[in-house]
């Protein structure tokens, strides 16, 4: 899913990398019990997954990374810290119930259309446990933001709907919070 040659810098960047570090990651995942075993999907170029490999309590982590060339940067910084799988988002390698939590951040929007989205949902909530959790983040569309995504693949996910969409997927104790620039959201399977 195309980025930009200003998205793609701006990804990969150190001040993003501290961005999502201190900001991003901890007000996405305030109060969320990821638990052992977890998913990340959509990792890019890795600064969330960075975070992650950090957070306590987290012993495993699979990441899935749909571009084949990210994909083999993670395996190359990760090593066997993380499972890095190249794939696709809507279509999980992994077995019904297989983790505690599912993760994405800033990814969504991404995806090429709302009903991949919505297989994208269907599939976080097929490989997570009874009682586990979905949450993560995504951008406000605004036009700054759309600037920077000029020629890429670009669906904003808008917020007011995400409720139901989740619900939709089979989801409960759902709860999307808009904050400045961007939106949390959680649910439980």
């Amino acid at each position: 899913m195309p980025m930009n040659l200003v998205h793609r810098r701006l990804c990969s960047s150190e001040k993003w990398a501290r961005a999502v570090e201190d900001r991003l990651l901890p007000w996405a995942l305030d109060g969320v019990p990821l638990g052992p075993d977890a998913l990340e999907i959509g990792p890019g170029y890795g600064a969330t997954t960075r975070v992650l490999l950090r957070r306590k309590g987290l012993t495993r982590l699979s990441v899935i990374e749909v571009d084949a060339a990210y994909a083999a940067g993670l395996r190359r910084e990760f090593g066997d810290r993380a499972e890095v799988v190249h794939g696709d988002g809507t279509a999980l390698p992994w077995p019904d119930g297989r983790f505690d939590s599912v993760a994405c951040f800033t990814m969504l929007h991404h995806v090429p259309s709302p009903a991949r989205q919505d297989a994208l949902f269907a599939e976080a909530h097929r490989v997570l446990r009874p009682g586990g959790v979905f949450a993560g983040c995504d951008s406000l569309s605004n036009w700054r933001w759309r600037m920077i995504h000029w020629g890429d693949t670009c669906v904003p996910v808008p917020p007011a709907t995400l409720e139901t969409r989740l619900r939709a997927a089979g989801f409960t104790e759902v709860k999307v919070e808009v904050g400045t620039g961007s939106f949390r959201f959680r649910a439980v399977r």
